[in-house]
């Protein structure tokens, strides 16, 4: 059972000021291999899953970005946390 909802806003720092879109698809690639449930939304992407692998998740997300050139990386991550179970269906079920 899930313990955790992490969102998280990646912005890597880009050489000459490139667009960040295909950084941002990679960070979101590996969200999609990790195989835990996510949201992408326009501004950030909501993972939900176990806590620890969702960190684990969101360190690989970084290291991607500086293996595709980036120097640099900022990652604003929110994380809801609970041990008796986490759901952004049950978090979000009464505004559907």
């Amino acid at each position: 059972m899930a313990n955790a909802l992490v969102s998280i806003q990646i912005l890597p720092k880009t050489k000459n000021n490139d667009d960040i879109i295909p950084y941002v698809d990679r960070a979101i690639e590996v969200i999609a291999k990790s195989g835990v449930k996510h949201l992408v939304s326009p501004l950030e992407t909501t993972m939900e899953g176990d806590l620890d692998q969702l960190l684990a998740i969101v360190k690989e997300m970084n290291e991607a970005m500086i293996e595709m050139g980036s120097p640099n990386v900022i990652s604003q991550v929110k994380i809801y946390f609970n041990p008796s179970g986490a759901s952004m269906d049950k978090l979000t079920e009464k505004y559907r």
